[in-house]
C-alpha cells in the first residue's frame, strides 16, 4: 500500500502544484527536494537519538546543496537528486539507524521521489521543446 500511496502522491502534487501555478517558478520543485529529505531529520527528532539526527542531516545537507545548485544552474539536479534520495531511501536501514522512522516510510517516500523526479523530469523535456521551463532567479 504504501508504493502505491507513495506514487500517487508524489504525481499528484506536482500535478496539484501546476494547476494552482505553484510550479510557475523554478523554485518549487527544489523546495519539494529539501522538505522530502528533512523527514528523516524529522524522525530522529521523534526517537529521540542524537546520533540519528546528527547523520540525518548530514545527508539532509547533500541533499540542500543539491537542491541550491540546481535551483541556480539546472533543474536537471533536481531531478537526480530525487532520483538519489529514492536511492538514499533503499539503503537508509543500512547507512542509518534511525528509530523514530516508520517501518512504511522508506517504500513511500521511495515512490513519491521517483514520482516527483519522473514528472519534473516530464515538465522538462517538455519545456525544451513546447512549454517554457519556470522561469530563472534573477
Amino acid at each position: 500500500m504504501e508504493y502505491v500511496v507513495g506514487a500517487l502522491l508524489g504525481l499528484a502534487v506536482p500535478l496539484f502544484a501546476r494547476a494552482v501555478g505553484f510550479d510557475r517558478d523554478r523554485s518549487f520543485y527544489t523546495v519539494v527536494l529539501v522538505v522530502t529529505a528533512s523527514y528523516y531529520d524529522l524522525f530522529a527528532v521523534l526517537g529521540g537519538s542524537t546520533h540519528a539526527l546528527l547523520s540525518e542531516l548530514v545527508a539532509t545537507a547533500a541533499f540542500v546543496v543539491l537542491s541550491a545548485v540546481g535551483f541556480r544552474r539546472n533543474l536537471w539536479l533536481v531531478v537526480v537528486g530525487l532520483l538519489a534520495h529514492g536511492v538514499f531511501d533503499l539503503v537508509h536501514g543500512g547507512l542509518i539507524e534511525d528509530p523514530g522512522v516508520p517501518r512504511w516510510w522508506p517504500m513511500f517516500c521511495l515512490m513519491f521521489d521517483v514520482a516527483a523526479a519522473a514528472y519534473l523530469a516530464w515538465r522538462l523535456l517538455q519545456a525544451s521543446g513546447v512549454a517554457a521551463e519556470p522561469s530563472r532567479p534573477t
